[in-house]
């Protein structure tokens, strides 16, 4: 690891249709809502693991993923939790500081574009 690891690619290149995941926030199953962000984040990327999964793809299909997150305050423990998460290739990103969600207890929403082809090269 190196000592500053990247949460994201450069650039990723798509060799098939496109599967695009709406943003997904972190409700559990059961209706409650963790308050950290790091369990936030977690929950949310499980999320889309889920759907990847009902498409047969992993996140080794990811292309791009777009991060929205409440509090840029948050991105220390948002980082560490996505590199904990996602394995490299890690997809491309973009990290956007919102200033409100659709409910006051989610610190984060994710997006993701996948490549339905499966196949991805950085």
């Amino acid at each position: 690891m190196t000592s500053n690891p990247r949460t994201y690619s450069d650039t990723r290149t798509a060799t098939g249709p496109l599967l695009f995941i709406s943003g997904q926030v972190p409700v559990a199953d059961d209706g409650t809502v963790p308050g950290d962000i790091a369990a936030q984040t977690r929950l949310v990327l499980r999320k889309i693991e889920a759907h990847l999964a009902a498409h047969r793809l992993d996140w080794d299909a990811v292309v791009k993923v777009t991060y929205f997150l409440r509090d840029i305050g948050d991105l220390r423990s948002f980082r560490e939790a996505v590199l904990a998460e996602l394995p490299e290739p890690r997809p491309a990103a973009s990290l956007v500081e919102v200033s409100n969600l659709i409910d006051p207890r989610f610190r984060i929403e994710i997006e993701a574009i996948a490549d339905l082809g499966g196949a991805t090269t950085r």
